[in-house]
């Protein structure tokens, strides 16, 4: 069985997208089943249906208003750069309501909707593919993987929608009695799961680099802080869901071939700007023809 598996990333999800593009127009991939986690989620079922340039035109032409319909952050260009603070009057009117996130996403709720019909979630479920996507139930305190297969349309967006949901910056979503939240809170690269569903042959792309490039300025405000340690935190995970992930493939004779993002992209990956991410799609795709150009004579990575 072939597997694409696709990590959480938030806005980077645009360079997956370049890489899966090129490993299925050019390569010629097809696979059975399709895995992701928080961005990788809502490339995973547009990548089974072949829909490239689909979701490649929503993933670049996104922005902050595309996502959240509740925005914790402020965005200042300055020298060139942008400057990221917090919006003061939206965090402290989300409160005031009563909620328990900084932000809310019910903007990507929709835009997730409007991209998925009910014909193409139909021609998904009947089909031999499998997709799924991953999130995280804090009430169980257990990752929890969301096939096609058990659920209707309006049931499978919407496990799309909360895989992304990057708490406590978006939404926090009450169902079935439980509180769930973004996938990558608890795995962020779903390799042992691709495994254990049967696949031996896995295309893995993990939206950040394979050496620790960055050596962060210090935090400006408590709102920087937060986001530095769970940047921390979920690098961790990442870290150990690889380690975990090369295990049970060689547990399986299971060949894996990964693609990193070469360099930095951003270091906030909930800012979404339409230009960076045509372009980190763009470099998405270069890097994976000149990534398969130069292992074709030497094979794949195999659970190094």
């Amino acid at each position: 069985m072939n597997a694409l598996v696709i990590s959480g990333g938030g806005s980077k999800g645009a360079f997956a997208g370049g890489v899966a593009q090129y490993l299925i127009e050019e390569m010629g991939r097809d696979y059975d089943l399709y895995l992701g986690t928080s961005t990788g989620s809502l490339l995973v079922s547009h990548l089974a249906l072949q829909n490239v340039d689909k979701i490649k035109k929503v993933y670049t032409s996104v922005n902050q208003k595309s996502i959240f319909s509740q925005n914790p952050f402020t965005i200042k260009k300055r020298h060139g750069g942008m400057e990221i603070g917090i919006n003061h009057f939206n965090v402290l009117l989300n409160f005031f309501k009563g909620r328990k996130t900084f932000g809310e996403s019910q903007n990507l709720k929709k835009l997730i909707f409007k991209t998925i019909t009910k014909e193409e979630f139909s021609t998904l479920k009947n089909s031999k593919k499998d997709i799924v996507v991953t999130v995280s139930n804090l009430s169980m305190n257990e990752v929890e993987y969301k096939s096609i297969k058990d659920f209707s349309y309006e049931e499978f967006l919407e496990w799309i929608w909360i895989s992304c949901n990057y708490t406590p910056f978006m939404s926090l979503v009450q169902k079935n009695g439980c509180e769930y939240a973004d996938g990558g809170l608890g795995i962020m690269v779903p390799i042992e799961e691709a495994v254990k569903r049967g696949a031996r042959n896995i295309d893995v792309i993990i939206l950040q680099t394979e050496v620790t490039q960055l050596n962060k300025l210090p935090s400006r405000n408590a709102f920087s802080l937060l986001t530095s340690m769970f940047s921390f935190v979920l690098d961790r995970i990442e870290h150990q869901n690889i380690k975990i992930g090369k295990f049970a493939a060689n547990q399986h004779n299971a060949i894996i071939n990964f693609y990193y993002t070469p360099t930095i992209l951003t270091t906030n990956s909930l800012i979404f700007d339409k230009k960076k991410m045509e372009t980190w799609w763009h470099s998405g795709f270069e890097y994976a023809k000149l990534k398969n150009k130069e292992t074709s004579q030497l094979g794949p990575e195999i659970n190094q």
